[in-house]
């Protein structure tokens, strides 16, 4: 399968993610609109979504992958093997361990995390057990980045793409139906949602071992005090853990942004840590359909690419990637800055969500659009140094752009109170991504191929008549309050099925073979 194809199979599992993800959003935001339990429930959320991206998704992937693929590519799979359950057999109790400590921890974890929820003692105590009732999810979701590791090395995209499905439909089923019921007993609706996640945990977990069995790759955990032993001391778990700790450094960097920018929100009006989350989430569907999507596929390539030495097609994996990125984002991000305020109200404008919420998400999302070319370009342009087990230097710009985004919340958040934060997150998403670029290509490591200066000039020609018409379609509609929901979604489909035809249109005419991209 071509890796054009690859990334649309992913691409395509994603948006189905992304679009029951967005429905579980809508849901949630009718039922129980913007409140302090609300934003309890998101801060409890994002604990343990916070390590399974600190951890699973993060440090471990990053350094497991290339790994794995290396030791596959030199050693065959009879000795990738083993590896595999030595690792698993390190991160399954040490996931246990962590578990039962965040669990005693959570009243200390959620003043970390949002502390003005103290505002508000109802909303804190809630998620104080919320949190208790989540964190073990942090467990399934490590063991999940486990398997995916495993199969997308295989080749084997669709189930890791396709299992998030199964958290969203999970909490979609705890809001429509649990949340009711709980009410009915006298207990609060929001805790319904807790047990939507630990059960669409559990699921994808199932799903992604049962796919691992039937590749003859389900891990074998050892249970002895002898085999935790030898599993902590194979060379391949040490070279794993090697590499973890600059990674861990390196998300972490991510990640303390985040908790600094919940801990100011929590600060600010109340609602203001939950219209960042609606924008977040929105902002979820192009970063992931194209970001999460490329970085999937090209990470096992290049890593196998940089293995063999061979890198004339390491350059042009990176070539491709940042071409398709440039692409597509580049008039995601004009969509995100023209029309911000008719997504939000189309998706999320009904029940409990109020006109006021649409215009603060707005402005929020905006913020975040405004990074978004960079957000999905480190997706890219980080997986270039992992394949190549430098994990260092994204480390060190990741510091430094941390700083500097922490710089700039102290001058956009008092103008601009929460969507300053997001506005903050976007610039230093490009300041980000343009430094990783330019090392790249200092090392050598990527060599950018002939004609993209006109390619760049082709792309934002189209991207200057879209945003035209985009923000001369979008006015001609009324989008909050008081129109039929059929008749928003209705004017959005044709809004953005206008937009796809002047923006490819053009390019067509401007000389852009669009054909180039599926031949990789």
């Amino acid at each position: 399968m071509s890796l054009f194809k690859s990334a649309s199979l992913v691409s395509l599992l994603t948006l189905a993610s992304r679009i029951t993800g967005l429905v579980r959003e809508l849901l949630i935001a009718a039922t129980f609109g913007v409140s302090a339990l609300t934003d309890a429930f998101n801060v409890a959320f994002r604990i343990p979504n916070l390590l399974r991206r600190l951890f699973a998704e993060g440090a471990f992937s990053q350094a497991f992958v290339p790994v794995l693929a290396a030791t596959r590519a030199k050693e065959g799979d009879a000795a990738t093997r083993v590896l595999i359950d030595r690792v698993a057999t390190v991160m399954a109790w040490a996931l246990l361990v962590t578990s039962v400590l965040g669990v005693l921890a959570a009243p200390w974890l959620v003043w970390a995390m949002a502390a003005g929820l103290k505002q508000n003692p109802e909303g804190f105590d809630a998620a104080v057990v919320l949190t208790r009732w989540m964190f073990p999810y942090i467990a399934f979701m490590s063991l999940v980045a486990l398997a995916a590791g495993v199969l997308n090395t295989w080749r084997r995209f669709a189930v890791p793409a396709a299992t998030p499905v199964l958290l969203n439909l999970s909490m979609i089923a705890a809001a429509w139906w649990g949340a009711p019921w709980l009410g009915q007993m006298g207990v609060q609706p929001i805790y319904a949602l807790a047990i939507g996640v630990m059960l669409g945990g559990v699921l994808q977990l199932g799903v992604q071992l049962l796919a691992l069995w039937q590749l003859g790759m389900l891990p074998r955990i050892g249970c002895s005090v002898g085999a935790v032993r030898s599993a902590w001391h194979h060379p391949g778990t040490q070279n794993i853990l090697k590499l973890m700790l600059p990674a861990l450094l390196g998300v972490s960097v991510a990640q303390i942004s985040l908790l600094i920018n919940t801990q100011i929100a929590s600060h600010l009006v109340t609602g203001s840590v939950s219209w960042l989350t609606f924008a977040d989430r929105l902002m979820e569907f192009p970063t992931a359909l194209l970001g999460v999507a490329l970085g999937v596929v090209l990470l096992p390539q290049l890593s196998a690419a940089q293995a063999s030495d061979d890198t004339v097609a390491y350059s042009s994996l990176l070539d491709w990637g940042l071409r398709l990125v440039v692409l597509l984002a580049v008039p995601s991000a004009v969509a995100l800055l023209t029309i911000a305020e008719p997504l939000v109200a189309v998706l999320y404008n009904y029940g409990a969500f109020t006109t006021h919420d649409v215009h603060q998400t707005s402005v929020a999302l905006m913020g975040y659009g405004v990074g978004l070319l960079g957000l999905i370009a480190i997706k890219v342009l980080a997986p270039g140094f992992y394949a190549r087990q430098d994990i260092k230097t994204p480390v060190r710009i990741a510091i430094v752009v941390l700083v500097l985004t922490q710089c700039m919340n102290l001058v956009l958040v008092p103008w601009l109170a929460h969507a300053g934060l997001a506005l903050s997150i976007g610039l230093g998403a490009l300041i980000n991504a343009a430094w990783l670029l330019i090392g790249l290509i200092r090392r050598g490591a990527y060599q950018p191929s002939e004609g993209w200066w006109r390619f760049g000039l082709q792309v934002l020609a189209a991207s200057a008549l879209l945003a035209i018409y985009l923000l001369w379609a979008s006015a001609q509609v009324s989008w909050v309050d008081g129109v039929h929901i059929g008749r928003r979604l209705l004017s959005l489909v044709l809004l953005l099925g206008g937009a796809v035809v002047v923006y490819f249109g053009v390019l067509m005419l401007a000389g852009v073979q669009l054909r180039q991209f599926m031949r990789k």
